[in-house]
């Protein structure tokens, strides 16, 4: 099961895509109808018309993107008028591939950092942030939920 989204998810759900750079772990993904073998940091335009999806979800990898300023232009362009924008952000990443930012800076300072990217698209409403993580727990702008998982999500403003 490689999938972040319920088994479930075709039952309430339309068009669902998944991008991504491992074709291996993209072809094992059951929640979804198709999938693009993409690397956004090498050409962040993605692949789809203008208007394609009712929600763009990233799931625990924005720390990865180097142009994510760009990919959350391109996430509004194909999003239809409405749609929303969710990233999920975890404590845990892969340092060799977090941009050096990323690593500098707090679980708290990364929502921040998200809603900057949707803010200064230019092309989002204000972003919501919210930890969905079991029982919530910070010190000092860092989580001490071993399970932390928050969403950072906004609409498109078109």
């Amino acid at each position: 099961h490689v999938s972040h989204y319920p088994t479930d998810v075709a039952s309430y759900t339309g068009r669902r895509v998944a991008l991504g750079m491992n074709e291996e772990e993209l072809k094992e993904n059951e929640q979804v109808d198709e999938y693009v073998v993409k690397d956004l940091n090498a050409d962040p335009i993605l692949p789809f018309e203008d208007n394609s999806f009712d929600i763009v979800t990233n799931v625990v990898s924005i720390d990865y993107l180097t142009k994510p300023l760009e990919i959350c232009k391109e996430i509004a362009r194909v999003l239809k008028p409405g749609g929303t924008a969710m990233f999920a952000l975890s404590n845990r990443c892969f340092p060799s591939k977090a941009f050096s930012l990323w690593l500098q800076t707090n679980d708290l300072e990364h929502v921040f950092i998200v809603g900057s990217f949707f803010h200064y698209s230019g092309a989002f409403q204000k972003p919501i942030a919210e930890e969905i993580g079991p029982d919530p727990k910070w010190v000092g702008g860092q989580s001490i939920n071993e399970a932390y998982l928050s969403i950072v999500r906004a609409t498109v403003d078109k």
